[in-house]
């Protein structure tokens, strides 16, 4: 049962992808606290994980960590597998979050936080193609979209809804939104396109282990 549950690579392949997939975990949390230092609104899962930061005294790293290790739970009903990648997903980017916001401060010069507020999803699009690119595992929020587009429904109409519905709860919990999560929800689409088959890469070598 639980081999079923689990999405499992020769560890020679692993090892060989694990760099690629953990560098982009890391710039996915730089290219957040880059949005949340812009102070000028952040995507949609980013309202609700700072709401959820506010209320319980959290940093926003460790709200992300926490969102996401519940959210990797809800794979279970959904019977949709677990990588070492969603794994990696739940925990790193978090990690990476408080790290730039330790030193990262939010500037004064309104030009220099609408570069930083720019600057989030392009890196976080460059992330999302080297650690989905990676091949070990969809993230967290990625895998229930995708557990129940596996059901029947359509993918546009399972990530509208699930992004408005925790940026509706991230506003009533003091999450903010602004220029930052429009540019972000018009962005992050073709950003991702452009930049996920530069980072592909190719499962022949893996089936020579197989």
């Amino acid at each position: 049962m639980l081999s079923r549950m689990l999405i499992l690579r020769p560890w020679r392949d692993t090892l060989r992808r694990l760099p690629q997939v953990v560098l982009g975990l890391g710039l996915f949390g730089v290219g957040i606290a880059l949005m949340v230092a812009g102070g000028l609104g952040t995507a949609p899962w980013d309202v609700f994980h700072q709401g959820l930061a506010r209320v319980s005294g959290i940093s926003l790293g460790v709200a992300i960590i926490v969102t996401g290790i519940v959210v990797v739970l809800a794979f279970i009903p959904l019977r949709e597998k677990v990588g070492l990648g969603t794994v990696l997903n739940a925990l790193l980017i978090g990690i990476s979050v408080d790290w730039t916001l330790s030193w990262l401060q939010q500037p004064e010069a309104m030009w220099a936080r609408i570069a930083l507020t720019t600057a989030g999803p392009v890196l976080i699009a460059i992330a999302s193609g080297l650690y989905i690119g990676g091949g070990l595992g969809p993230g967290p929020r990625d895998g229930i979209m995708t557990g129940f587009a596996k059901r029947g429904f359509a993918v546009w109409k399972v990530r509208t809804i699930l992004e408005v519905s925790v940026m509706t709860i991230g506003i009533f919990l003091g999450g903010s939104i602004g220029f930052g999560t429009a540019w972000f929800a018009i962005s992050i689409g073709p950003l991702v396109q452009f930049f996920l088959p530069r980072f592909a890469r190719s499962d022949r070598r893996a089936h020579r282990h197989r």
